[in-house]
C-alpha cells in the first residue's frame, strides 16, 4: 500500500512537472511566421477536402455506418482522411498523422499527442457527423498541426455554411477563404457571468459523468444559453458572438484545430477544469478569458461555485 501511494505521488509529481512544460511552451511568444508555410498547406488541404465532402452532402447513395460508441461515420469521413494522410504522407513526411477514423484509440490518440516530441498532425475529416448525414449544414473538418509542445495550426472549414476559420501560432486568428482574403478574429470583452452568452453541445455527457448540476447552475447564472455545438461553438467565441464553450469528453481530434483558433483571437483553451493548458485533456472549457476563472468551479465533480 505505502509503495502504491508512493509510487502515485511520483506519477502525479510528473505529470504535474509535464503540465507545467506544456504550459511554458504555449505560453512563449511564437513568431508571427514561424507556421505559415504548414498554415499555407493546411490551406491547401482543406480547399480539396472541401471538394470531397461537399460532393457527399446529401448524395443519396451516402454509406452510412455506425461507429463502436454508436457515433455515425461516412463514406465521405473516410475518403476525407484518407486524402489527407495521403497528401501529408507526400509533403511531411517525417510529421506523425493522428486522424479521427484511422490510428487507435482516443486514449491511445491522447497520449501520443501529450507525449510526442516531434510534429504531430490531428485531423477530424468530418466533425458534426450527423448533421452531415441528416442533411443539416452545420460540419467542418479540422486540420491541426501540434508542433513545439503547442497547438501550432487549425484550419477549420465549413463549406455548407460557406464558412472558413484558421490561425498560426503567433499570426493570429482569421475567417475567410485564405490569406489574401480574411478578417481577423477577436474575443469577446465581456466581464460579467451575468451577461454571458454559453454554447453547448448537449447536456448527456455532463449526466453521464455526474456533473450535470454544475453545468445546470453555470447555465442558470450566464445570461444566455444555445446549443450550437461541436466546432461551431468555439468559432463564434473566437469571434466574439459568444463568450463561453465548453463540453465534458472530447478526444484529440475535436480540439486540436479549435484551441488555436480560440487562443490566437484571444481567448484561454483549457481542460473544464482550467488546469491543462490547450488540446491535451481530455474535455474542454473556451472563454474569452475574463470569464474562465469564474466558470472552472461549476464544472467540478461536485457542481460547486
Amino acid at each position: 500500500m505505502a509503495r502504491d501511494k508512493q509510487r502515485e505521488t511520483k506519477e502525479d509529481k510528473s505529470r504535474k512537472a509535464y503540465l507545467e512544460q506544456l504550459a511554458a511552451s504555449q505560453a512563449a511568444p511564437a513568431a508571427p511566421d514561424a507556421y505559415i508555410d504548414d498554415l499555407r498547406l493546411a490551406l491547401t488541404l482543406a480547399d480539396r477536402v472541401d471538394q470531397l465532402t461537399l460532393a457527399r452532402f446529401g448524395a443519396r447513395d451516402l454509406t452510412v455506418d455506425q461507429k463502436e460508441d454508436e457515433t455515425p461515420v461516412t463514406d465521405a469521413d473516410i475518403k476525407a482522411e484518407e486524402f489527407l494522410r495521403d497528401q501529408l504522407a507526400r509533403t511531411r513526411p517525417d510529421d506523425t498523422v493522428l486522424g479521427e477514423e484511422f490510428g487507435g484509440s482516443k486514449a491511445s490518440k491522447l497520449a501520443k499527442i501529450q507525449q510526442a516530441r516531434t510534429r504531430a498532425w490531428v485531423l477530424d475529416p468530418l466533425d458534426g457527423p450527423a448533421n452531415f448525414v441528416r442533411g443539416v449544414p452545420i460540419w467542418a473538418t479540422l486540420i491541426g498541426l501540434i508542433a513545439d509542445g503547442r497547438a501550432a495550426v487549425g484550419v477549420v472549414s465549413a463549406p455548407a455554411l460557406g464558412a472558413r476559420w484558421f490561425a498560426a501560432a503567433g499570426y493570429g486568428a482569421w475567417k475567410g477563404a485564405n490569406l489574401d482574403s480574411a478578417k481577423q478574429l477577436r474575443v469577446s470583452k465581456t466581464k460579467k457571468l451575468g451577461e454571458a452568452c454559453l454554447s453547448y453541445s448537449s447536456l448527456a455527457g455532463w449526466e453521464d459523468q455526474g456533473r450535470l448540476p454544475g453545468f445546470v447552475r453555470l447555465a442558470g447564472d450566464v445570461g444566455r444559453t444555445r446549443a450550437f455545438g461541436d466546432f461551431w461553438s468555439y468559432m463564434l467565441l473566437a469571434e466574439g458572438a459568444i463568450d463561453i464553450a465548453t463540453e465534458p469528453e472530447l478526444a484529440p481530434h475535436d480540439m486540436a484545430a479549435v484551441a488555436v483558433v480560440v487562443t490566437e483571437a484571444g481567448g484561454r483553451f483549457t481542460d473544464t477544469r482550467g488546469k491543462v493548458t490547450g488540446p491535451f485533456g481530455a474535455d474542454a472549457l473556451a472563454t474569452n478569458g475574463r470569464l474562465h476563472d469564474r466558470v472552472t468551479p461549476y464544472l467540478s465533480g461536485n457542481g460547486a461555485k
